[in-house]
């Protein structure tokens, strides 16, 4: 965050997927949007999470890892 503010951006929004086969994300959700909006210094409806599954196929879909995929939105600064 650090460096994002030096900048003199701001973070507008976030969205996240989880890949995974196990645990179920969605009983953690709503826990894990609060702390990423506080982390991130915006609102909770600011910050989506999904999770989503491999269907079976490499070392995710055999529940072995976890994946995620992060889009950031970020705000402000100088146009270049």
């Amino acid at each position: 965050m650090a460096v994002i503010r030096a900048r003199g951006l701001a973070v507008s929004n976030a969205d996240i997927t989880v890949i995974l086969e196990r645990p179920r994300l969605a009983p953690h959700a709503m826990l894990i949007r609060e702390r990423l909006a506080h982390v991130l210094g915006i609102s909770i409806d600011a910050v989506s999470i999904k999770g989503k599954t491999n269907e079976g196929v490499d070392a995710v879909g055999r529940g072995e890892a976890i994946a995620a995929h992060a889009t950031v939105v970020l705000i402000g600064g100088e146009p270049r």
